[in-house]
């Protein structure tokens, strides 16, 4: 048996082995780990810590993809055909078209899979390692057999471990092994050879779930030599399922594609009916159909959800599973955690007392002195090597307030240093540290109100000290702790000799009162302001958080979440609540406190049952199963735990309540985007559809060669209707109310807009051909050409909004479309008058008044669609139900 830790054909049963012993055999040290330098070598010799993948397309592969639809083959067959019957010119166009129409496509899907790439490295899980004896935390990519990994709850395994040490540690191993209670785990060697995967309990291995306590351990396997890779290998298919709405396009456009062909033939067989030339009607069919059938749409919505996806990582928001990006532009209801998500995740003196005769006095004048005093040094806070206050987020609060106040805990250390101390205990609920002062020495007790001012004596007073009145301190207490702040009080009392440290009762006993300290966790600036925007955008907030009800009721009323008035249900009386009664309450119900991470999933259910769709927040191990039922699962970058970020579809990288919001209107604006695009593509194949489809009826001629089908598809199509990806988002996006999460595409009059404006486009060209043919017209055909061409470009222009005018948008308001349709607009007219460019395309050049009328003429679609957007802004159109 080969020692060599590069061979996992022939590993040893780690699990049979001593710790001291695996660390030997794979040459590492227990405590201080792998050196950086070893660590580096044996990444190189074992390779990356992740499962392979199934094979990803090389650019070449994705180059020579493009020419693989069905469409394109025929478009080539059909570049074949013409130059057998002597068409070399439209052979060669043909074909210059489809390599252009390919380098398109795959800048897309090359654009879409970076964007991809990147967006799984950034969220990549990491792994806390002990590498020459100092702790680090690396990308679990980066692990190799002999590191030393420490665990914690919520950590995913990142490798197969020998664990060495355990507190308490429990992993959930259902994944691998289908027992679905925790394993206790604990690292004697087991003496069974044989022994199952479950039964290897001094074993971690990759993709368990730390459920409890802490462990550490050796990295004895990575990648594909662990037990998951073993599995994986049997399941080697890693393709990513298409969005919802790529599969709802997809299906229309096999249904589309029908009908196109269909219609097809009719304009075929009626052209051979007429004695047009079997050739050209055969080019025209097969052109017809490629501009028809919309293939690029799956394709296009990729681009925009990757693109949009890549937008919100860079605004802090990752987002891990792409139909998420659809179902955020549908949530009604966003349940966020209190603590770090609506609220700064850091405590803050937020309101000091010392007795009414204090109040109006300055912060030198007794007793302010004192309380100050007291908070600077009954206190655990220390400050860093640069300066920052470390400890519990309440203590450095404290010191934090007396240090800007002018009392630095460690000037005043040196003139009164700590000499004693009674920790705090939950049981006494407070606090005393002793410090020597002159001759004597001053005890300095912190703690809950309740448990310290029963035990003074006496109050501190701008003159001295004066009698206490418990009862008014205690009802100042109250008052505090009713607007959500947490309440300390503070006392001290003078000794001459040091007291006796056993004697607890009477070291906090006869004490003088100096105060109180009201502390909270504000809300983040931005929060409110968020909150405010999600009751506009028709979404309703709701805080779930396991505070106290006074605390959450007092942030939520800060926030604008919860009415003066309204109730808050605690995860008591949610307890009790049977499943009916809790899908009535949480109707109205905004604030949820004392809740628990199994209740989450009730509250989730409950709003689902009534037709919500619910983002939902979480940070924990237990609340991944609410991320996971939750129609957008929400975990945290910064505190979340791993369980939670593998079970959530969005990642808020900097915890922020205002970055799911950012990201409810970045999905909103890619949505509208998408349907923008299905709108220009669908419109325009109809409109070429019906201008070829009707002219032979009204006894016309064919009114577009197959090269300028090709060349609308190509560019007045495609270049204009990509640059509607980056679309700003329009006016009154957040103030709409959530698209339903069942709604078409086509829904809000798209479906009604793509037939008329279609039908209009296609009026308007055979129109054209109409008047120029029966005006005697030579060029009547560029003509048509022309005013297809230019009647698209306005109307990408008029449906950048729904509502709005293109006029009130602003014209350069999408520089890249402005840019892209005045560059197409010269190519056009370079088709036009560039001579060369004549012959190619079949095209002859147009006087000035021809063309000013092919601008007038194609002018139609653009003012139709200006005002329908003006019947809907005026309620008379599309108005939803």
């Amino acid at each position: 048996m080969s020692d060599d830790p590069r061979t996992p054909a022939a590993a040893p049963d780690w699990h049979r082995l001593h710790p001291e012993e695996v660390a030997e055999r794979l040459r590492t040290g227990i405590e201080a780990g792998l050196a950086d330098g070893e660590a580096g070598r044996r990444l190189g010799e074992h390779g990356a810590n992740e499962l392979a993948e199934g094979r990803r397309r090389s650019p070449w592969l994705m180059l020579l993809g493009q020419f693989t639809d069905f469409m394109i083959v025929v478009l080539l067959a059909a570049a074949v055909v013409a130059g057998v019957v002597g068409e070399p010119q439209d052979s060669a166009v043909i074909v210059v078209i489809v390599v252009l129409n390919a380098i398109i496509g795959f800048a897309q899907e090359w654009r879409a899979e970076k964007t991809m790439a990147a967006l799984r490295r950034l969220g990549a899980p990491h792994a806390r390692v002990v590498r020459g004896g100092e702790v680090a935390d690396i990308p679990a990519r980066d692990l190799v057999p002999g590191d030393v990994v420490l665990l914690e709850a919520g950590n995913v395994v990142p490798a197969d471990l020998r664990l060495t040490g355990v507190a308490r540690l429990k992993i959930q191993e259902a994944a691998l092994t289908g027992e679905s209670v925790p394993v206790d785990k604990q690292v004697a060697p087991l003496q069974s050879a044989a022994a199952a995967l479950g039964d290897r309990t001094n074993m971690a291995y990759k993709g368990t779930i730390v459920t409890y306590g802490r462990g550490r351990g050796i990295v004895a396997a990575t990648g594909m030599a662990t037990e998951l890779g073993r599995i994986a290998a049997l399941l080697q298919s890693a393709t990513e399922g298409q969005t919802p709405l790529q599969r709802r396009l997809a299906d229309f456009g096999r249904r589309l594609a029908l009908a196109a062909l269909g219609i097809c033939v009719i304009v075929f067989v009626a052209g051979m009916l007429r004695g047009e030339p079997l050739v050209l009607m055969f080019l025209t069919a097969v052109s017809l159909a490629v501009a028809a059938i919309p293939e690029a749409l799956p394709a296009v919505v990729t681009v925009a959800l990757a693109m949009g996806a890549g937008k919100m990582a860079s605004r802090n928001a990752l987002v891990r599973r792409l139909p998420a990006v659809e179902s955020l532009g549908s949530v009604t209801t966003i349940c966020s955690d209190k603590t770090g998500t609506l609220t700064q995740n850091r405590m803050e003196v937020a309101r000091l007392w010392a007795g009414a005769a204090a109040a109006g006095l300055a912060p030198r004048a007794e007793p302010w002195p004192q309380l100050l005093r007291a908070m600077a040094l009954c206190n655990d806070a220390v400050q860093g090597a640069t300066g920052e206050l470390q400890g519990d987020p309440t203590e450095t609060a404290l010191c934090a307030r007396a240090l800007g106040e002018g009392f630095d805990k460690a000037a005043l250390l040196e003139t009164m240093p700590r000499v004693m101390e009674l920790p705090f205990d939950s049981d006494r609920k407070r606090m005393t540290t002793v410090h020597r002062d002159g001759d004597g020495h001053l005890a300095l007790t912190k703690g809950a109100p309740e448990s310290v001012v029963p035990r003074c004596a006496l109050a501190a007073a701008p003159g001295g000290e004066a009698a206490i009145d418990r009862d008014a301190i205690l009802a100042e207490a109250e008052r505090m702790a009713a607007d959500g702040l947490r309440v300390l009080a503070f006392a001290s009392r003078r000794w001459e000799g040091l007291p006796a440290g056993d004697e607890i009762d009477e070291v906090e006993d006869g004490l003088v009162f100096l105060g109180l300290a009201g502390l909270i966790d504000p809300p983040r600036e931005e929060a409110a302001a968020a909150v405010s925007e999600c009751v506009a955008a028709g979404i309703r907030p709701v805080m779930i958080t396991g505070d106290h009800p006074v605390t959450a009721r007092a942030i939520a009323g800060r926030l604008g979440i919860l009415d003066e008035g309204e109730a808050v249900i605690d995860g008591t009386e949610l307890a009790r609540l049977s499943g009916e009664e809790l899908r009535e309450r949480c109707a109205s119900a905004a604030v949820y406190a004392r809740v628990n991470p199994e209740q989450k999933i009730r509250i989730v259910e409950a709003l689902q049952a009534r037709g919500e769709v619910v983002a939902m927040t979480g940070d924990g191990v237990n609340d991944a199963p609410a991320l996971n039922r939750a129609d957008v699962g929400v975990s945290m970058g910064r505190s979340g735990t791993d369980v939670a970020r593998e079970a959530s579809h969005l990642v808020l990288l900097d915890d922020n309540f205002a970055t799911i919001v950012a990201a409810v209107r970045e999905g909103r604006r890619i949505y509208d985007n998408i349907r923008k695009f299905i709108r220009y593509a669908m419109t325009g194949n109809l409109g070429e559809i019906w201008t070829i489809f009707l002219a032979p009826f009204l006894g016309l001629p064919i009114p577009l060669l197959p090269i300028h089908i090709l060349w609308v598809n190509l560019v007045t199509d495609g270049l204009p209707g990509l640059a509607l990806a980056v679309e700003p988002g329009e006016r009154g996006l957040m103030r709409r109310p959530p698209r339903p999460a069942g709604e078409s595409v086509f829904a809000r009059g798209m479906g009604q807009h793509i037939v008329w404006v279609g039908l209009l486009l296609g009026g308007v060209c055979v129109g054209t051909q109409a008047w120029a043919h029966a005006s005697g017209v030579s060029h009547w055909q560029t003509m048509v050409f022309t005013v297809l061409a230019l009647s698209q470009l306005g109307h990408v222009m008029a449906i950048r909004s729904d509502r709005d005018s293109l006029f009130a948008q602003g014209v350069l308001s999408n520089l890249p479309l402005a840019i892209t349709v005045a560059a197409t607009v010269a190519l056009q007219l370079a088709v036009i008058y560039v001579p060369w460019l004549n012959g190619v395309f079949h095209t002859q050049p147009l006087t000035a008044a021809e063309l000013a009328l092919c601008f007038a003429l194609s002018s139609i679609v653009f003012l139709g669609v200006e005002a329908e957007k003006a019947l809907v802004r005026a309620g008379l159109l599309y108005r939803r139900g």
